[in-house]
């Protein structure tokens, strides 16, 4: 059975449009197999459809002009179609290429992929400027996760589930926790199977982004960076630690965290601050697109079992998800912490607007505010506060802000 990805209607939905749909993402989050399940939607609609993979030889010979492209088009659907393009990052000036085909006006719908290696190869998004929208898959969301593992019996229904099934519920979270979300690990049943799968994705990550197409020489220092970031409980980034252990120096470490952090590796989260004298400013904390790869990347894939080690990829777990439901939004999302000590876990900043998020890995049992909180409200006066946890749902007023206590999968309704 495929995963069910939540993408799939978003994308169904524009294959009307006429600009390009572009899915960008991480290697083997399920890219190729979501445009195949789009694919064939169309043919069961009458639709004509071509599907050409960079990956294959036989493909290559399509994109040697955009003459030979048009002609091989044509050739094998008419005047009239949809063509599905994967690995466009394999194709030299990708973005001038596909430019040069959209604005000859042809009757032809370009539905492309490309790995995160797309962004590092080319200025792909100047070329295509007014020409494409582009659709992020990352890897399986919890709730993609849960309705997966139970047969999408509760798929239009899984809050209650959440609500009435809580230990299940809890039992899916810590598999979440400990193995993530790329699909390929999902669908292995043993944990020793989890684990070469993830290896092999992590590899391949290394060889084909970072090797056979940005040329970086010294893959080793780049798989330290890593495992060392991996390991990192929360703690912000010390570039001087960082540059003696690995044997780099600070332009070329900088440059490996960017290319990290372009192919859907890992992401920097950097503080909030107005006042320089009592607030951390500069260096970011990082955390991982995918719980799995940070738990390999650790030696801690499957093992995870102390509740300091759940907790800091909980906080993890619960970055993503503020991710995910601010794609599309100018807004940012930082930390916040204080020389003396006082920090907020997370601070989602709309201007004006902003809301400082705590996650909490434990059955919250009674509405209590931590002294670092109220440190950050009593200084910026927000709106709003949320502390998300595993159960608790409550709210408390402190002044003019509505702090509210909100189980992990209650996070879309407050954004």
């Amino acid at each position: 059975m495929n995963i069910k990805r939540r993408l799939f209607e978003e994308l169904k939905n524009h294959l009307s449009k006429k600009e390009i749909s572009l899915i960008v993402g991480p290697r083997q989050v399920g890219k190729t197999t979501l445009m195949n399940e789009l694919a064939s939607h169309l043919k069961e609609k009458g639709e004509k459809t071509l599907f050409l993979n960079l990956d294959y030889d036989s493909d290559k010979k399509a994109f040697s002009s955009q003459t030979e492209f048009i002609n091989r088009v044509e050739l094998e659907i008419g005047k009239k179609g949809y063509v599905f393009i994967d690995e466009i990052q394999r194709k030299e000036n990708a973005g001038l290429f596909l430019k040069g085909i959209y604005d000859r006006g042809l009757p032809y719908k370009l539905i492309v992929s490309g790995s995160g290696s797309l962004e590092l190869k080319e200025k792909i998004h100047e070329s295509l400027a007014g020409r494409k929208i582009m659709f992020e898959l990352n890897p399986v969301d919890f709730i993609e996760f849960v309705n997966f593992k139970t047969d999408y019996k509760y798929e239009d229904r899984i809050n209650n589930f959440f609500d009435i099934e809580k230990e299940r519920t809890k039992m899916y979270l810590e598999e979440y926790l400990n193995f993530g979300g790329y699909p390929r690990v999902i669908l292995e049943t043993e944990e020793k199977e989890k684990n070469k799968a993830m290896e092999d994705i992590f590899r391949s990550c290394i060889e084909k982004d970072l090797l056979s197409l940005l040329k970086i020489d010294r893959p080793e220092a780049f798989t330290n960076i890593i495992r060392l970031l991996s390991s990192q409980q929360g703690q912000i980034l010390n570039y001087s630690k960082l540059e003696s252990h690995i044997g780099l120096k600070f332009v070329a470490l900088k440059k490996y965290l960017w290319y990290a952090e372009r192919i859907f590796i890992i992401k920097e989260v950097f503080p909030y601050f107005t006042n320089k004298q009592t607030e951390i400013t500069k260096s970011p904390i990082v955390y991982f697109n995918d719980l799995g790869l940070k738990n390999f990347s650790s030696d801690l894939m499957g093992r995870l079992n102390s509740h300091e080690q759940l907790g800091f990829v909980f906080q993890n777990f619960i970055l993503n998800i503020l991710n995910d439901h601010m794609k599309g939004s100018a807004g940012t999302i930082n930390f916040w912490r204080t020389i003396s000590g006082s920090e907020v876990d997370f601070v989602i900043n709309r201007g004006k607007d902003i809301i400082p998020v705590e996650a909490k890995y434990s059955d919250i049992r009674k509405p209590e505010i931590e002294k670092s909180l109220m440190s950050f409200i009593g200084r910026y006066k927000p709106k709003k506060a949320l502390i998300i946890n595993l159960s608790l749902r409550a709210e408390k007023k402190i002044g003019e802000t509505t702090v509210k206590f909100l189980p992990y999968y209650d996070i879309g309704k407050e954004l």
